[in-house]
């Protein structure tokens, strides 16, 4: 990764200066009109010798005693000077109200630029493409007849927001590709029929002609350079609504990000600080526990990287999977930070306090208690190696990138409501790590997130009133298997489609699939791809469907 330079500096900037001394101005003025406002109210006239000029003076005598207004003000009779109660109270209530002026200007400017901002936008011509932006890139000249494609909703600007998501749709945006560099699919003519009405026809792959992913597409492609700019890339810019990206490539980041930051707030989950960029994501793994279903898929999704098919180690894989999700919800109710989990793991004499949490607290799921003290208490041998198990889980932890990507602010964070109707983009960025037993990394809070994502997205669908999303949420998982292997995977390039949640989801082979998720999850998809003749030569008889793209 190439350093930054960094210019030389002469001093103090310029603004801060200017900001300094605007202050020490305001104070100064605070301090006259207070002493001479409470003197009108308490006397019924201005204070002798009360003069703007002479308030420096009255200030640094104040800071030392406060309360002496005599001293302060050496010049003017006691008698028309008010008291010290009447003077704070003046100039508190106008540094209230000047503080709330100020905020108030401050919003109207931020609300002027981002509007501005979208106004930049260039208009589309009548006769382009209304499923992909004008400034985004164009795919390659096709000398075959092409189907009508279904036409999606135009993207539109993000309605008005303050804050984080008004900075963002502020930023400076990324120039359009040039048309050499055009990331572009090239796919085999389409069969005779154009689109077929089965879920699961070859000619469907015309979908992703584009780049737009319309449907559930389990892509097979061996690591090669060109398939970042080939398949994700493409994916991510032709998307209308938001999109949620897994990758461990930075200039799948780096080529998207400009022009996805014109359509919504970008979100950056890198835990692993692999991208050099401001304002990482910063998410915690315990978030909605206080719910129990949430707890349960929220364990069972950070335990996922490190489950195997063994009949042998099923059985401390589920008491990982109770003890994590009694811990995550007793740590959502108690109000208690996600390293406080980690503190559980190791043992010692905290071990008891989950189980108290559990029992006291009104908020506590009813039973879990007793079901998390017979864990502890039952087996010993099993608990022992279901605690090793969660506590390589959360190893990462010990690293201050990783534990500090664990404890968001107060404010801030991850809103996926306004993520979803803003048009937002979500980068999930980590390592590819193909065996996670012996070091997990960030695997398991990627896919923790992307679960989570997952589930709130499909819940959203559920309680729209055409049961899915519109605009859709557009998932391009890019190397899924070695990035955040979700267990919803399966369920949801089955039923994605119909929920509004198009998914792209590559993998380098069926065997890393069946490894991670002990099933043949492409047979769910709608399209079966194919990445090259050197992917699609040696995939089994199993995916003899997929369609190749050259």
């Amino acid at each position: 990764m190439a350093q930054r330079t960094k210019e030389p500096s002469g001093g103090l900037p310029d603004g801060l200066i200017v900001g300094v001394l605007g202050f020490l101005l305001g104070v100064t003025l605070l301090v006259w009109t207070a002493t001479g406002i409470a003197g009108l109210l308490s006397h019924g006239g201005w204070p002798h010798a009360v003069h703007f000029t002479r308030t420096p003076l009255a200030m640094r005598s104040l800071i030392g005693r406060p309360h002496d207004l005599a001293g302060a003000w050496p010049q003017t009779p006691v008698g028309q000077l008010p008291g010290p109660g009447l003077f704070w109270g003046v100039f508190i209530a106008q540094f209230m109200v000047l503080f709330v002026l100020t905020v108030w200007v401050l919003n109207i400017v931020a609300r002027l630029r981002t509007r501005d901002a979208r106004g930049y936008r260039p208009q589309q011509a009548p006769a382009a493409d209304p499923a992909r932006p004008e400034d985004s890139p164009l795919p390659a000249p096709r000398h075959e007849a092409t189907p009508p494609r279904h036409e999606a909703t135009p993207p539109r600007p993000a309605k008005d927001g303050d804050g984080l998501d008004a900075w963002f749709r502020t930023v400076p945006r990324g120039a359009p590709f040039a048309a050499d560099d055009t990331p572009t699919t090239v796919l085999p003519p389409a069969g005779p029929g154009g689109y077929p009405a089965a879920p699961h026809p070859g000619p469907a792959a015309e979908h992703l002609a584009d780049g737009e992913v319309t449907r559930t597409y389990a892509l097979f492609a061996v690591p090669r350079g060109d398939k970042a700019k080939r398949i994700t890339q493409p994916a991510v810019l032709a998307a209308a609504g938001p999109v949620v990206v897994t990758t461990a490539d930075p200039d799948t980041y780096h080529q998207t990000v400009g022009n996805r930051a014109k359509l919504g707030p970008v979100h950056v989950y890198d835990p692993a600080h692999l991208l050099d960029v401001p304002g990482r994501l910063r998410w915690a793994p315990h978030d909605g526990c206080a719910e129990p279903p949430t707890a349960r898929v929220r364990a069972a999704a950070l335990l996922a990287p490190l489950r195997t098919a063994r009949a042998d180690e099923l059985i401390v894989h589920d008491t990982a999977a109770t003890l994590l999700r009694c811990w995550l919800h007793a740590a959502a109710v108690g109000g208690l930070p996600f390293r406080q989990v980690h503190r559980w793991a190791a043992g010692g004499a905290g071990a008891g306090e989950p189980v108290r949490i559990l029992r006291t607290d009104t908020g506590a799921a009813s039973g879990w208690s007793g079901e998390l003290e017979s864990v502890l208490h039952a087996h010993p041998e099993r608990r022992d190696a279901a605690q090793a198990l969660i506590r390589l889980l959360l190893e990462p932890l010990n690293s201050v990138h990783i534990r500090d990507a664990c404890n968001p602010a107060r404010t801030g964070g991850l809103d996926l409501e306004s993520f979803t109707t803003e048009r937002g983009t979500l980068y999930i960025v980590g390592e590819r790590i193909e065996d996670p037993r012996s070091h997990p990394g960030a695997m398991p809070l990627l896919t923790a997130l992307l679960s989570s994502v997952v589930e709130h997205g499909r819940c959203m669908a559920a309680g729209s009133s055409a049961g899915r999303l519109d605009p859709p949420l557009t998932f391009v998982l890019d190397d899924i298997g070695a990035l955040a292997p979700v267990p919803s995977l399966p369920r949801l390039l089955a039923d994605g489609h119909a929920a509004g949640l198009p998914t792209l989801a590559v993998l380098r082979s069926p065997e890393q699939a069946l490894a991670r998720w002990q099933a043949p999850l492409w047979q769910d998809a709608d399209v079966r791809l194919a990445l090259g003749d050197d992917t699609a030569d040696t995939l089994p008889p199993t995916v003899r469907d997929a369609v190749r793209i050259r």
